[in-house]
């Protein structure tokens, strides 16, 4: 078990040098190297690095990230956010909660096509929450339907984490993508839910509004056609065998901007916003990948997954009994690192643990990625509430996160309901013959 005692003394390093804000790509880049090169000498550790970078520079399978990034960003700048929320806020404004109901619905409709949470809440909540505080929804409600919903980003597909659990572990992104569609789908309308009790309960945190005549509604449906025709362009071409999950990916590029300078919602300034904000966050993006591939390289030399998959599946325990203990340790990880971060520094060690115990990859990928979203929510770090606040200064946080416990209650009765009933998960990808 030596190998288990370094490899926790590397993990304490590590998140030593997060606690300092060393970027993790960064930080797992030198632990990785140090530790690899102590084990097989510099040379090699140099080696691998320069390997890890060529890797992911030219590596087809990641190329789906920046397209998906690209894909998202372009949707930032084309107004699609302001159309979706006007659509469902003329269907479901009326009723009580209806504004609250309408912005839940934009995100999910927005997170079909931007696959980013942080991207899903920065953006909706510049749409949305100047509507509600008009209509007297107080902050912190507000503010936790916007934190909420767009968490939706993260499972929704087409999801940048999930494609990047799928590059990680090597298994089908499409596949991944038809297991993420109903429990997407039941995250939303888990989500208004919520919104419709909460109402029911205290009937101040909901007004309604007026109802709109139905051919309003209905002209401001067909505006949404551009988000639909993206979508089923995107997702339906991968599941009808037209394109893979990259070359999808770049058609949903090429049509974002097609449609949106047909429309006059696009111009040479707003791709460039779009084209800069995608080589920041790919970069970044990039960089923990590389810092990913290193560590896990340190990881394979030195044996620590072996031992620990060993010594996990040694234990007298049911293996769905160690799976909640998996599931509690990410938890807890979720509420103090990013998502990204979070996933690529456990994935190259759980995985095949989670393989050893007889548990599906995709059904896994959607589990995990449905706790890591819990983290966004949760204190202390709450990604989705300080970039709220970022865009929205009035709102308050700790007033928020009070607001979102039934939020946080409902991911946690469907995340039991998946993890009792996987099929739930499955069925859709093996009906479509993915997975």
């Amino acid at each position: 078990m030596t190998s288990l005692l370094e490899f926790s003394t590397a993990i304490t390093l590590l998140l030593a040098l997060l606690l300092v804000r060393v970027p993790v790509g960064i930080a797992m880049i030198a632990i990785g190297l140090v530790g690899f090169s102590l084990e097989a000498g510099i040379g090699p550790g140099l080696a691998v690095l320069q390997q890890a970078i060529f890797h992911a520079a030219t590596d087809e399978l990641f190329a789906v990230i920046p397209l998906f990034v690209l894909m998202g960003s372009l949707a930032l700048v084309s107004d699609i956010s302001d159309e979706l929320f006007d659509a469902s806020n003329a269907w479901l404004g009326h009723k009580r909660g209806g504004l609250a109901l309408s912005s839940m619905m934009a995100c999910g409709g927005f997170a079909a096509i931007c696959g980013s949470s942080v991207a899903s809440a920065a953006t909706m909540g510049k749409v949305a929450l100047p509507a509600m505080k008009e209509r007297g929804y107080p902050a912190d409600f507000s503010g936790a339907i916007i934190a909420a919903g767009g968490t939706l980003g993260v499972l929704i597909p087409p999801s940048v984490v999930l494609a990047l659990y799928g590059v990680l572990v090597e298994t089908d992104i499409a596949a991944l993508f038809a297991a993420a569609i109903v429990p997407g789908i039941l995250a939303l309308l888990f989500y208004m839910a919520a919104i419709v009790i909460l109402g029911a309960l205290n009937p101040a945190l909901a007004p309604s509004m007026e109802k709109v005549s139905r051919s309003v509604a209905i002209r401001k449906l067909g505006k949404i056609w551009a988000a639909a025709l993206l979508f089923v362009l995107v997702i339906g071409g991968i599941y009808l065998g037209w394109f893979t999950p990259s070359e999808a990916a770049a058609v949903g590029v090429c049509g974002l901007i097609a449609i949106g300078l047909l429309r006059g919602k696009l111009n040479v300034a707003k791709i460039t916003e779009a084209l800069t904000d995608t080589a920041a966050t790919t970069g970044r993006i990039f960089l923990v990948i590389i810092g990913a591939i290193v560590f896990s390289r340190y990881l394979a030399v030195n044996q620590v997954t072996q031992d620990l998959s060993a010594f996990i599946t040694s234990l007298d325990m049911l293996p769905i009994a160690i799976l909640l203990l998996i599931l509690a340790f990410y938890l807890v990880m979720g509420a103090f690192l990013d998502a990204l971060a979070v996933i690529v520094l456990t994935v190259p060690v759980i995985h095949p643990i989670i393989l050893e115990l007889g548990f599906s990859e995709i059904w896994f990928g959607i589990i995990l990625v449905m706790v890591v979203e819990l983290g966004l929510i949760t204190p202390p770090y709450g990604m989705n509430v300080f970039v709220l606040r970022s865009v929205a200064p009035d709102v308050p946080i700790f007033g928020v996160f009070r607001r979102l416990l039934p939020f946080i209650l409902t991911d946690i009765i469907r995340l039991v309901l998946f993890v009792a009933i996987p099929a739930i998960v499955l069925f859709l990808p093996e009906m479509i013959d993915l997975g």
